[in-house]
């Protein structure tokens, strides 16, 4: 359930923006790792239109200790074929540049096939 890290209100899913403060919501889990969470603690490192890519990154950082948060933003008010979703993936601001040397190895070198 996403909530929001400055005023703690729980939200319903596929809000992503607090309406009060207009602070990215976080999932519940996330703020319980992380109770000092706030928006100014995290950077954008990766935008993606794939949510399995956003979470692939997402669960090799966390496995390298670096914590992340995904937010989705769909818009289905546009009437347009296909998917017109942003995925970003946020990590907190002192792990940035490990992130990004991080990411760019993943993408740099994918995983083979079989």
């Amino acid at each position: 359930m996403p909530v929001c890290p400055n005023c703690k209100y729980e939200y319903v899913e596929g809000i992503t923006i607090c309406p009060d403060c207009n602070t990215l919501l976080v999932d519940a889990s996330e703020l319980k790792k992380y109770p000092d969470l706030s928006e100014e603690d995290w950077v954008l490192v990766y935008t993606t239109f794939n949510t399995i890519d956003a979470e692939m990154l997402k669960e090799n950082l966390e496995s390298a200790d670096i914590a992340a948060s995904i937010l989705s933003q769909k818009d289905s008010s546009f009437p347009a074929p296909g998917d017109l979703s942003t995925i970003k993936l946020f990590v907190k601001k002192q792990d940035v540049s490990s992130a990004l040397e991080f990411i760019q190895t993943v993408k740099r070198n994918p995983p083979e096939e079989n």
